[in-house]
């Protein structure tokens, strides 16, 4: 995202009014005086993504609230999309800032739309794995649920380690107490050996894929 953006919502959030000021007095606070087209694309671009609401005739700039939301009058929902997750060593950082929202046909959700959100796939560990019937490669929108809390060996989850995120196929070791994540691929992949001591949570079963 681009930085005058991440500034713009900021000034949102924190500024009930921001809507009410002309697009020259946006300009100047996010340092660009002079030039009120650029305040104007960048919102513009803000709205685009999903991530802001706006009528400037009427003086109305709000946010979208995070989460899981209905379109109204439509069958579109708005899933957020808080970064990217690797499909290989846990690399990438599981970014909990919304970036944007995808908006998707209510046919192409699970039924249990409530606690999704969406994350996009980065790499190739994964592109055996059978999620109702659509393997997971790079590029792709992977839609997770994050209230699922009955996790079971064959599981295809989100976990994140040290900070890092990856989709993984969830493995109990109950004869070493650890938690084994393994790939499921064309490739091959060494798993990943979670112990007690390691700073590890699961955040959520996979419960779809939408192709890129």
């Amino acid at each position: 995202m681009h930085i005058i953006q991440k500034q713009l919502l900021d000034l949102i959030a924190t500024h009930k009014e921001f809507g009410s000021y002309s697009l020259r007095k946006m300009a100047e606070i996010i340092g660009a005086a002079g030039k009120p087209q650029t305040a104007k694309y960048h919102l513009q671009q803000l709205e685009k993504d999903g991530l802001i609401q706006m009528n400037l005739e009427e003086g109305i700039i709000k946010l979208v609230k995070r989460g899981y939301a209905k379109a109204s009058k439509s069958p579109i929902y708005s899933l957020p999309i808080v970064g990217s997750a690797n499909c290989g060593p846990a690399t990438i950082f599981a970014e909990q800032n919304v970036e944007q929202y995808l908006k998707v046909s209510s046919s192409l959700l699970p039924r249990n739309k409530k606690g999704l959100y969406a994350l996009i796939a980065d790499g190739d560990s994964m592109n055996k794995a059978d999620v109702e019937g659509k393997t997971i490669e790079s590029g792709d929108f992977v839609l997770v649920d994050s209230g699922y809390v009955s996790y079971k060996t064959g599981d295809i989850v989100v976990a994140v380690i040290d900070g890092l995120a990856t989709i993984k196929k969830l493995r109990n070791d109950k004869a070493h107490s650890r938690i084994v994540l393994e790939a499921v691929s064309t490739k091959k992949y060494l798993p990943i050996y979670v112990h007690e001591e390691d700073d590890f949570q699961l955040s959520g079963k996979v419960a779809g894929i939408i192709k890129e």
